[in-house]
């Protein structure tokens, strides 16, 4: 089996600069549609969990829209929901049994690249234990491809975009399946201000960052903008710039990054006091433990 990987390594700089750019939630404002109509149903349905609906419904938007986790890979981000369902005291009152995460957390940790085509192998070749997770992100596959359309880019993003193919090269930088990136990119006509999508099936965010930019770019030339905590931590992992989308004033972000931002990275003033303040307020959006 090739690695799908490869091509992010073999790729070739054509500009000095290079940035990373996440799409869910930064370019699109896409997290809460798919989150609330195509995720959570579907985590109800598929682990039986309609007699707490209203407890796993506020789990799932927790971990993957208002917390620390926002933006995770949706299989760790499946492991944190049950277990954080399974210690409410409300699901143990009515005595709703939460599946168990064991077969899950054994994959996730000798998988590298966290994605449908490996879990459908995992299954094909036996393994039972993940049968319940397949069908699942398969019908979360569906419910999106059905549900999610004509969600435009953040005013301000194609401006953005074509400001910085003037200076660099750019990639999308993703934890959501290739397929559904490729075609919410094309539906916008914005794939073409891209060298690389990148999603699941090449690895983690840090991974895709390391392998396409890592030594082919000066540190202070690589910046990645997401807005996610997991988006900084790829960006940090790898000694690059950040710049943060902030949950709920996304329109603010991309018109900062419009007017000084990138004429800040592109002139070498953006690294110390400006991104220590970015970050300072993006780590203020999002708590790490739930209120309840």
């Amino acid at each position: 089996m090739s690695d799908p990987a490869q091509i992010l390594r073999d790729f070739k700089p054509t500009r000095e600069f290079f940035i990373g750019i996440d799409s869910d939630g930064c370019i699109f404002d896409s997290m809460e549609i798919k989150h609330k109509e195509c995720f959570t149903p579907m985590f109800i349905k598929h682990f039986e969990l309609q007699a707490v609906s209203k407890y796993a419904r506020e789990v799932w938007e927790f971990v993957n829209l208002y917390s620390k986790t926002r933006g995770a890979n949706r299989f760790p981000a499946l492991v944190r929901a049950l277990n954080l369902l399974r210690e409410r005291p409300q699901v143990k009152t009515r005595g709703v049994k939460v599946p168990d995460t064991k077969a899950l957390d054994e994959w996730i940790a000798r998988e590298t690249k966290l994605g449908n085509a490996t879990l459908n192998a995992e299954v094909k070749n036996g393994n039972r234990g993940l049968e319940q997770v397949k069908r699942w992100s398969d019908a979360v596959n569906a419910q999106i491809e059905d549900i999610v359309k004509g969600v435009p880019p953040f005013p301000l993003v194609r401006e953005c975009l074509d400001k910085i193919n003037q200076k660099a090269d750019a990639m999308c930088i993703s934890q959501t399946p290739a397929e559904a990136l490729k075609r919410e990119w094309a539906e916008h006509g914005i794939d073409e201000f891209v060298k690389m999508i990148a999603g699941q099936e090449m690895g983690t965010k840090t991974e895709h960052l390391k392998f396409a930019a890592v030594g082919k770019y000066a540190p202070e030339k690589i910046l990645m903008i997401g807005d996610a905590p997991g988006d900084f931590k790829a960006a940090r992992s790898n000694g690059a710039l950040f710049f943060p989308i902030n949950p709920a004033n996304e329109e603010v972000s991309w018109e900062r990054l419009y007017k000084e931002g990138l004429d800040r990275f592109f002139g070498g003033t953006y690294a110390g006091e400006y991104e220590a303040s970015l970050v300072k307020a993006f780590d203020a959006c999002l708590p790490e433990k739930p209120s309840w």
